[in-house]
């Protein structure tokens, strides 16, 4: 079977799309490499010379890592990918800085890098508060890494369900279940069909259940949502979820290679 990408909504970091003519491992292996697999720029090591706020150091480290940062993945490596082997150099880490004074909230803004392409996605994210004469000053590293290592390096979050039909049963109330889902199905004849699937959720199903009608989901055509925290653009994260996917199968293809 073809398969068949249809975008139902589209948002800034935000895309829900149909995929027909895969399967549901074939669905899994998308979520799970997206969250997973796909590398992100985020805050590893944090050293803190001055604290006045109520919170303890660890709190501020554990903020600042999970701010997320846009990633130019072409100007990076992992760590252990890296030619210098890990020891550290511009093409594996990036030195940051992060200062405030009070009175007033520190934002995720107050991050500074020597890279423009490097800041916060979410430049008003609030990471302290600080009162009168009260300061934080801190400096640390940012490395390149996967969700598999800590969330903190997914980029997004990726959700699949099969693509619901109806079925009425030799009883169904189709005149009913159509009335109360409120815009939601369509009767055609003697079937009904889901007119808005945006709006489709388990509480009309419970309603066509309740009228006779039998709601089953495709193995084979799926609702996918897509969501990106800001360090890579939806496109980019699903692109090169597939692109490791591909690369795992050539090297899953040459060890089978080399079986004798």
């Amino acid at each position: 079977m073809t398969m068949e990408l249809k975008v139902i909504k589209k948002e800034k970091e935000k895309i829900i799309f149909t995929l027909n003519g895969i399967n549901p491992a074939i669905a899994n292996a998308v979520r799970r490499y997206v969250l997973e697999q796909v590398p992100t720029l985020a805050i590893e090591e944090v050293e803190l010379s001055r604290n006045d706020s109520a919170l303890y150091d660890e709190m501020i480290a554990l903020r600042l890592g999970l701010v997320p940062l846009t990633t130019d993945l072409k100007s990076y490596n992992k760590k252990e990918e890296c030619k210098c082997k890990g020891a550290g150099c511009a093409s594996c880490q990036l030195v940051f800085s992060f200062k405030g004074k009070g009175p007033g909230a520190v934002y995720a803004d107050a991050i500074e890098t020597k890279d423009p392409k490097v800041k916060p996605a979410i430049p008003k994210l609030p990471i302290v508060k600080l009162l009168k004469d009260q300061e934080i000053k801190a400096e640390g590293i940012i490395v390149l890494n996967s969700g598999k290592v800590h969330t903190k390096f997914s980029p997004g979050l990726v959700t699949y369900r099969g693509y619901p039909s109806i079925k009425p049963g030799k009883n169904a109330n189709i005149k009913k279940a159509v009335e109360e889902c409120k815009g939601v199905l369509v009767a055609k004849g003697s079937s009904v069909e889901i007119k808005d699937i945006m709006q489709w959720n388990e509480a009309y199903e419970e309603i066509c259940e309740k009228n006779g009608l039998e709601v089953e989901y495709s193995d084979e055509e799926f609702i996918f949502t897509a969501e990106a925290w800001g360090q890579l653009s939806i496109k980019e994260m699903l692109v090169e979820a597939m692109k490791i996917f591909d690369e795992k199968l050539e090297e899953f293809n040459k060890l089978i290679k080399k079986l004798k």
